[in-house]
């Protein structure tokens, strides 16, 4: 397999850190990227589906909202958000399909040992 150069790589590495990585760090705003999956929603609908309070709910969009994850709708007063990225949940699902395996295969091999 061929890499780019290394300083290339390197700064696509810390900026892909700062700006996806850190706003992944938190459970809670993953759920609420999957929620927006299923399409857009208002701050109040992902509270009340996600069961979070609502300041809550609004500093985690902030956060994906400030690393372009999600996007942001005017409609009057309201605001509307939605995923910038649909790739984004194909990235979380690949992961998620990791730690199955992975968690799958640490139990194969401790059940070998009964």
């Amino acid at each position: 397999m061929v890499y780019m150069d290394k300083e290339k790589l390197e700064r696509e590495v810390d900026l892909l850190h700062n700006q996806v990585c850190y706003a992944l760090s938190d459970p809670k705003r993953v759920l609420i990227l999957y929620l927006l999956a299923e399409g857009g929603r208002f701050v109040n609908e992902i509270a009340e589906q996600l069961d979070m309070p609502q300041p809550t709910v609004s500093r985690h969009l902030r956060v994906l909202r400030e690393r372009n994850l999600v996007q942001v709708e005017r409609q009057g007063t309201a605001v509307r958000y939605s995923l910038a990225d649909e790739r984004i949940i194909q990235v979380l699902d690949l992961m998620r399909g990791i730690l199955v395996d992975r968690v799958a295969a640490d139990a194969d091999i401790l059940n070998q040992g009964v």
